[in-house]
């Protein structure tokens, strides 16, 4: 299984959005050098005001380019690096990973998958309606989360639009990605 980088983006404020760069350098054990999500505990202010000593495991947000013409359909303009992700991959279906999945991007970065991002009400202050398209349901009725994953960094190094993506499952049995 191999895609591509399409976009990658960073912010070193708080923003939902994060502007795109023509490339962003991952940290091993950290995340994206100068992002403010980046680091070993975590970031986000919700997961702070928890346990600011909580491991990181949302170092890396990753979205696949695909979803942005899904919610185009709905009538929902979005683009790359506009849901606040780090990585907008193209080519892969990043949310049938099994956690533990490794991704290699570009010649040296590699992060571990860590599971799916959970969607938040600002997706909704970004776009009125656009968090029930990014939340559907499965046939079995439950909820289905398509707004990305989150991941860590295992090796770091330089990622750029049109880097490769290879994707290196984990030894079986795989667990499905649930919200981290």
């Amino acid at each position: 299984m191999s895609g591509a980088v399409s976009a990658v983006s960073s912010n070193d404020v708080y923003s939902f959005t994060k502007p795109n760069r023509e490339g962003i350098t991952l940290l091993a054990g950290l995340g994206v050098e100068g992002d403010v999500h980046a680091g070993e505990t975590v970031k986000h202010r919700s997961r702070v005001a928890r346990d600011p000593a909580q491991p990181n495991l949302r170092q890396v947000h990753l979205i696949h380019e695909e979803l942005f013409a899904e919610v185009r359909e709905a009538g929902f303009e979005v683009a790359a690096g506009e849901l606040g992700e780090n990585v907008t991959t193209r080519g892969l279906d990043l949310l049938g990973l099994p956690v533990g999945t490794r991704l290699r991007l570009g010649a040296q970065a590699v992060v571990e998958v860590t599971g799916l991002r959970n969607p938040c009400k600002q997706i909704d202050g970004f776009q009125k309606g656009l968090l029930k398209q990014v939340v559907g349901r499965g046939a079995d009725g439950r909820p289905v989360f398509k707004a990305g994953i989150m991941s860590v960094v295992v090796s770091g190094g330089v990622v750029r639009p049109g880097d490769s993506v290879t994707v290196e499952l984990p030894e079986g049995p795989h667990r499905p990605l649930e919200i981290v």
